[in-house]
């Protein structure tokens, strides 16, 4: 009698863990090979931050703890924190009013060209021609900072243009660079205007990508343009917004080049900002070492800034 519970015999090897090593190993080899070409591909970009971003980065924070006057690196003398402390010592003016500076030029850059940039971008995309709007209002991107900074330089002087249009309306001359209450606010409107141009662009990117169905669909509702805009248009924005917020947020705070044109930081230290401060006590002063450590407190700002403003516009996004 055939027993029909015996299992059947197919004549084919039994499979073992063994026979799949090899074919483990040639892909484990594949992978090493690509990762190898990979990197050496990657190579002469990692020799490049390395030698231009790590190596500085590591030479600051060296300095930021020691005295050094610039000249022989056997001259570094290893002080502590005492740079640090040093900032924000009684007497000092980093806290005040060189970092207060710093926060109210960026602040009112970015209220100043976040507003005119949304207004404008708002009427560009109803006009026709919007190419040549947008270029018109990109050319203050592509000019010199030398060149922009000394045009409203002369402009602001007693008998520039600003001045001149104030008497034409009945008003008196201002020393816009002069006084120290009114130097700070009016490199800000420079600096505002010159940045307009790129966040124009942003916002006029952000305003073609909102999907026309949503405005047919208030249209049929009833809603009004201002209902629209708010509605609808501004929270579609919110990516665009957040972006230029936080370019026009950090160009603020590192912000050196145009104030050092327009009034090299006075009257007094009415204008005076942390990278301009850096630089002064750099290759005025010769303290490598405060200027390493002010470096690194500028730092700390940008990122505390810039972490500020993507937890609030996450946080708006969720309750929207």
């Amino acid at each position: 009698m055939v027993n029909t519970l015996a299992p059947e015999t197919t004549g084919q090897p039994a499979h073992t863990p063994a026979a799949t090593e090899p074919a483990v190993d040639g892909r484990s080899r594949s992978r090493c090979r690509q990762a190898t070409v990979a990197y050496l591909f990657l190579a002469p970009t990692l020799l490049f931050f390395a030698v231009f971003l790590i190596l500085p980065l590591g030479f600051a924070l060296l300095l930021s703890t020691s005295r050094w006057a610039g000249f022989d690196l056997g001259d570094i003398d290893p002080v502590g924190l005492d740079n640090f402390t040093g900032l924000f010592a009684a007497g000092s003016t980093f806290l005040t009013p060189i970092l207060t500076n710093t926060l109210l030029f960026a602040l009112g850059t970015v209220t100043l060209a976040l507003a005119g940039s949304l207004l404008v971008a708002t009427c560009i995309d109803k006009l026709r021609l919007q190419g040549l709007w947008r270029t018109l209002y990109f050319l203050p991107i592509v000019t010199t900072v030398v060149a922009v900074g000394n045009v409203w330089k002369y402009m602001y002087e007693p008998g520039g243009l600003v001045n001149g249009v104030l008497n034409a309306l009945g008003l008196g001359s201002v020393a816009f660079l002069q006084d120290p209450d009114t130097a700070l606010p009016s490199v800000v409107v420079v600096q505002a205007w010159a940045s307009v141009g790129s966040a124009i662009l942003v916002l006029t990117a952000g305003l073609k990508s909102v999907p026309e169905s949503y405005y047919e669909a208030a249209a049929l509702d009833g809603a009004g343009p201002v209902t629209v805009w708010w509605k609808i248009t501004l929270p579609l924005l919110r990516p665009s917004l957040l972006f230029v917020c936080v370019t026009q947020f950090l160009t603020g705070l590192q912000s050196f080049a145009l104030i050092i044109v327009m009034t090299k930081g006075g009257p007094g230290d009415a204008t005076n900002v942390a990278a301009l401060e850096m630089y002064r006590q750099a290759f005025s002063y010769g303290d490598w070492g405060t200027a390493s450590a002010a470096a690194f407190v500028l730092f700390v700002v940008v990122l505390a800034v810039t972490l500020v403003q993507l937890w609030i516009f996450r946080r708006k996004g969720e309750d929207a």
